[in-house]
């Protein structure tokens, strides 16, 4: 069973940075794809950032030249470097994996950190 465990959430003041860090176990493949997805109180589930494989990256407009997400797949591990942040940052952070086994895609979920930006 795949296991993403996430670290790096925390309260910081707005301008400030926070990493957060997502680990990927359980499983002899390696994700296809990883991100980042943020859910704000009373708001739906969104995309902050994710990548593929090869390297290639995708991000939300809101974070673009703010957040940085990259990929460690010797520790089949994904960070968000998260700069400048703003108070409209506040989420629920999710770490998310995608696998494609045998044509058949897997989708996992992190249990979420939390990410406070004060003003």
């Amino acid at each position: 069973q795949v296991k993403l465990v996430e670290s790096g959430g925390g309260l910081v003041q707005a301008g400030g940075s926070l990493r957060l860090s997502c680990e990927a176990s359980g499983s002899i493949f390696r994700p296809n794809a990883m991100g980042w997805y943020r859910q704000a109180p009373g708001k739906q589930r969104e995309l902050v950032a994710a990548i593929i494989d090869g390297g290639s990256t995708n991000y939300a407009d809101a974070v673009k030249d703010r957040f940085t997400i990259s990929r460690d797949n010797a520790k089949n591990t994904v960070y968000l470097q998260m700069n400048s942040l703003k108070p409209e940052d506040t989420a629920v952070y999710y770490c998310n994996a995608e696998y494609m086994i045998f044509s058949k895609e897997y989708q996992y979920w992190g249990q979420g950190t939390q990410v406070t930006v004060s003003s």
